[in-house]
């Protein structure tokens, strides 16, 4: 498959509101993409589209306020979408919401909730923009999965859940678009600066003392800036590689599963998930 072409078709960006998704948009508008971009904070999305639009006059720049979490909005969007781009030469799925908590800690609707956020709508999105894609020779996909997408730690049922499902629904994805000149990439970040982790919700039986005492050290994993990731991503995508890891700690712990997948839940525990409740790594904005 040929390197993808930047410059070819437009390129949806779910999750663009900040975070992974602006450094996302303004590494594609530098490429010479123009952009559709989707999330829930009208304000912060019109900011994002503000700075592109002065950044790269040239280059169009359209925003879609939707909250993804809204099975019947995210139906109508992806509707509204097919029919403005019959032709989407890039989709980028990458909002994503975070649960701090146990399994036993969280409600039944907190849990759908994340999996609605980070999985659902993905399948929503690709499966109403598939036929714009396929139609577009040499289009490409991004599902972005997670560090949590590779190991499963406790107090991330919720999270782990759907960014293995992630991982999962855009593997096989890539084998079935590979006959169609659809290139496919998977990505799993690990802690990247972003508003995610002061975005997440709370399980409502996790303890507050216990949440507080977690969220400071959790933060100090947070080391990634938002750019170098998009950068990493982009340079994938024009590679037409299958998975991009980004970081020690999404490279690390790939590496253990696949060495010791038994044993890497123990290994990897003081580093990753001290505490039941940390929120999940920020590597995307919410949507």
């Amino acid at each position: 498959m040929r390197r993808f072409d930047f410059t070819a078709g437009p390129a949806v960006v779910a999750g663009a509101a900040g975070g992974l998704g602006a450094a996302l948009a303004h590494g594609l508008a530098r490429r010479g993409t123009d952009l559709v971009l989707l999330d829930r904070d009208a304000d912060r999305l019109a900011a994002v589209a503000a700075a592109l639009r002065a950044a790269h006059p040239g280059r169009q720049v359209d925003t879609v306020v939707v909250d993804l979490a809204d099975a019947a909005a995210t139906a109508r969007v992806a509707e509204e979408l097919r029919r403005r781009h019959p032709r989407v030469r890039l989709l980028v799925n990458n909002a994503g919401v975070a649960l701090g908590g146990r399994f036993d800690q969280v409600t039944l609707d907190e849990f759908g909730w994340v999996v609605d956020v980070n999985f659902r709508a993905v399948v929503q999105l690709t499966h109403a923009l598939l036929p714009a894609l396929k139609a577009e020779p040499g289009a490409h996909l991004v599902n972005v999965s997670s560090l949590f997408g590779l190991i499963a730690p406790a107090g991330q049922a919720a999270y782990a859940a759907s960014k293995f499902a992630v991982r999962g629904f855009t593997e096989a994805l890539r084998q079935e678009l590979a006959g169609d000149g659809v290139g496919v990439t998977c990505v799993h970040p690990g802690g990247i600066r972003t508003r995610i982790a002061a975005d997440a919700r709370v399980g409502s039986g996790v303890p507050v003392e216990e949440y507080e005492t977690a969220r400071p050290r959790f933060e100090r994993l947070l080391s990634i800036d938002p750019a170098t990731a998009a950068e990493a991503i982009l340079r994938g995508v024009q590679r037409r590689r299958g998975r991009v890891l980004i970081g020690w700690s999404a490279r690390l712990p790939d590496l253990l599963a696949r060495l010791a997948p038994a044993g890497t839940g123990r290994v990897l525990a003081l580093a990753v998930n001290r505490s039941t409740a940390a929120p999940a790594p920020a590597e995307n904005r919410p949507a």
